[in-house]
């Protein structure tokens, strides 16, 4: 009853909330198991649950087996593969490197969106949003630090995940108005096992895990049997990615976008609180700088693009971990 009473922009405002802290909780939960599992294993687990939960609930909710009927199919499975692209490569930044600062040079990926709509559709972009892009950028430097002794190779791996999750959205934005979100979701899925367990194949026996790398590791690293005690973790992720995505695509469909996409900064703070509480990850000054120059400007760049003259770009559902 109280649901039916929200207006749409409150109802897609408390959907994106709880969407972001079910995709915050999968992401300490991945950095958390980093250390004893394979990544294509517990992205497998996870998105085995995860299908289970679109199939057993979402499905039901909205048009039933319905959800598998598309005429785009290479599409999705291209969409597919650029969300799982984007997911890995996220993860084993997370195995090397402070949660809250992945986290915000993920959060770059606005601006690059922005880049890619010009380049590949032609929008127009104003000098004051080229300046938030070249902030942007300049912030994900002052996180980085390269030439530095702090400098991480790892710290590569979210930025190349915001340009997969650009061309993710680039591909979202040509199917968004043919196919409903529980399709998207469901392909999502197909695609994350698919790969995950192609990769099983050919790592899961640990021939390759000789890395002292912690990325590397974490995704070479043989399969084990999971501990008994992590089972509930391993539920944890595929509630988080089923319920987040299905979430987070709702908000976009029922509140303008304008209203939502703010709303996943919320991510960044709560990375911050997870790293100090779980793994006593303090960022330093420089980060926290850093950080204010991404948010700042990926926030300016949605404020731009809300506006009357360039509101297009925002009206597709994104697409989280």
């Amino acid at each position: 009853m109280i649901i039916h009473n929200m207006s749409p922009a409150r109802l897609g405002a408390v959907s994106a909330l709880l969407a972001v802290l079910l995709f915050s909780i999968n992401d300490a939960t991945i950095k958390f198991l980093s250390g004893g599992y394979a990544l294509h294993e517990v992205v497998l687990i996870r998105s085995l649950i995860g299908f289970v939960i679109i199939v057993a609930l979402i499905a039901p909710m909205t048009n039933g087996w319905a959800i598998m009927r598309t005429r785009r199919l290479g599409m999705h499975l291209l969409r597919g593969l650029l969300v799982v692209a984007a997911n890995m490569l996220f993860f084993l930044g997370l195995a090397a490197m402070p949660l809250a600062e992945a986290v915000a040079i993920f959060f770059v990926s606005p601006l690059i969106i922005t880049v890619f709509s010009v380049i590949f559709l032609g929008e127009k972009v104003g000098p004051r949003r080229w300046a938030a892009i070249v902030v942007g950028f300049i912030g994900v430097l002052i996180m980085m630090r390269p030439g530095t002794e702090t400098f991480r190779i790892a710290s590569l791996l979210p930025l190349i995940a915001a340009v997969c999750y650009a061309g993710l959205h680039m591909m979202t934005r040509l199917i968004g108005r043919t196919e409903s979100a529980a399709t998207m979701a469901f392909y999502i899925q197909i695609a994350f096992i698919f790969v995950s367990g192609a990769m099983g194949l050919v790592f899961g026996d640990g021939r390759f895990a000789v890395q002292s790398d912690p990325s590397l590791e974490f995704l070479l690293r043989a399969w084990v049997w999971p501990d008994p005690a992590d089972i509930g973790l391993f539920l944890l992720l595929g509630i988080c990615t089923g319920i987040g995505g299905y979430l987070i695509s709702q908000a976009y469909r029922v509140a303008q976008a304008a209203v939502i996409a703010p709303l996943e900064y919320i991510a960044l703070p709560l990375s911050v609180l997870f790293g100090i509480l779980v793994f006593d990850e303090w960022p330093d000054a420089v980060a926290f700088i850093g950080m204010g120059f991404i948010v700042g400007s990926g926030l300016f760049t949605l404020w731009r693009e809300a506006q009357p003259e360039t509101a297009a770009p925002m009206q597709t559902p994104r697409v989280r971990r």
